[in-house]
Formats: C-alpha cells, sequence, structure tokens
C-alpha cells in the first residue's frame, strides 16, 4: 500500500504541542495570565479530578488539527491533573474545558476577539472571560441553552463554576476567591508563604522557650524538695 492510499488513523494525525505563537505580547498581560492561572491552580488544588492550563492548545475536533484554541487559562472539570502537551478533546472523555480566560495585549484585533468567541460557543465552553488590562475592561459570556450570552452585570459576578467573585474596580479587575481572600500575583504568594513560615517559626521558638521555662522551674521545685507532679 502506498503513502497515498494508506488509510488514516489515529496514530497518523498529529496534533502539535505549539502553533508557534508566543504566550504573551507585553509584561502586563503575561503577568495577569499567570495570576489568573497560579491563583486556578491554588484555588482548584485539592480537586484530583479538575485539570487547569495556561497557553495549552486545545482541540476540540478529532481528526482535524486545524481546528485549534489555546485560551490564556483554561479550566476542564471532571478531567484529571497532569502533563499534557496540548489538550487534546476526544482523548479526554470528550470534556471540554468549561471556563475559560482570555487577557487582551493591544495586538489584538476586534476580528480576532470575534473569532474567538464564536470558537468557544461552538465548541461547548460555559463560561467566557475576557479582560483587557490597559483599559481595565471585563466582558463575560455564559452559556445558556446551546449559547454563549453576554453576562449584564459582571460588577460582584460569581462564576458559577469556580465560585470565583468578580470586582471590577477603579484601577484593575480584582478576582476574589470563594472565601474572599483576592487573588494574589505571584511574588504576593511567596511573600504570604514566607511570613506563614516566619510566623510557624516564632510559635515554634516560642513553645521551646516555654517548655525550656517549665523545665527550669520544675528543677528548683525538686532543689527544693517539692514533687512539681504534685
Amino acid at each position: 500500500m502506498d503513502l497515498e492510499t494508506r488509510p488514516v488513523t489515529e496514530q497518523t494525525i498529529i496534533y502539535p504541542d505549539s502553533d508557534g505563537q508566543p504566550m504573551a505580547d507585553n509584561t502586563l498581560q503575561f503577568e495577569w495570565i499567570m495570576t489568573i492561572k497560579g491563583n486556578l491552580d491554588v484555588l482548584l488544588a485539592a480537586r484530583p479530578d479538575v485539570f487547569v492550563a495556561g497557553d495549552l492548545l486545545w482541540y476540540p475536533v478529532e481528526g482535524r488539527p486545524d481546528i485549534r484554541r489555546a485560551p490564556d487559562a483554561l479550566v476542564a472539570f471532571g478531567r484529571p491533573k497532569g502533563y499534557r502537551g496540548s489538550y487534546i478533546q476526544h482523548r479526554e472523555g470528550g470534556i471540554a474545558p468549561q471556563v475559560v480566560f482570555e487577557v487582551l495585549s493591544p495586538n489584538n484585533t476586534l476580528q480576532e476577539m470575534a473569532r474567538k468567541l464564536a470558537f468557544y460557543d461552538r465548541y461547548g465552553v460555559e463560561e467566557y472571560y475576557l479582560y483587557d488590562p490597559d483599559f481595565n475592561d471585563l466582558s463575560g459570556w455564559l452559556r445558556q441553552g446551546d449559547r454563549l450570552l453576554p453576562i449584564e452585570q459582571l460588577d460582584g459576578w460569581v462564576s458559577p463554576r469556580l465560585g470565583v467573585t468578580f470586582v471590577p474596580g477603579e484601577a484593575e479587575l480584582s478576582l476574589l476567591h470563594p472565601d474572599g481572600q483576592p487573588f494574589l500575583r505571584f511574588v504576593e504568594l511567596q511573600q504570604r508563604a514566607a511570613e506563614a513560615q516566619q510566623r510557624a517559626a516564632e510559635a515554634q521558638q516560642r513553645a521551646a522557650e516555654a517548655q525550656q521555662r517549665a523545665e527550669q522551674l520544675a528543677a528548683r521545685l525538686r532543689e527544693l524538695g517539692i514533687d512539681p507532679n504534685a
């Protein structure tokens, strides 16, 4: 059988792991992508059945590697955590990512963003959030029936899937975890972790000092002929 008549099989179809495009066009866009993706990781860390990724190619149609998008962040409920070179939907139980985030850069065109919205609408995304950090502009869409429809009021909006609250501020968007804690940037997360470690070390030191004082007191009582356990 020659190459021209060889049947196309799953093994012969290649789904590239890269589209050759950069993840971000500038530092502001990159910082927001990392903040959203990183905090989603923290939020869903205890859920082994939820997969979170950033800038990962998603192939929604089997046998069509030309149909693809790489959302800035995606969340797929019902899929295990773990490494993936791309999100090939028919290998993921047919489950489409339910939540998608995009962060705009000045290079994004209206036509490009319209195509992305049409793609997410067609291929089953339930919640789609689009943020422009340069103009502090937030848009969102929620699936109702078989369509993604605009969310009219996003101030105080709570994501049905994530439980995350959106609070558009005068300077920038705030995202709140279900417990009310804000999404933190990587540096802020590191600072929080360092502060927690410092508090734990100080508490351990205080406990050790208290134990030492108790032992010294017990020894003194014994010198006086008093049983410290009495």
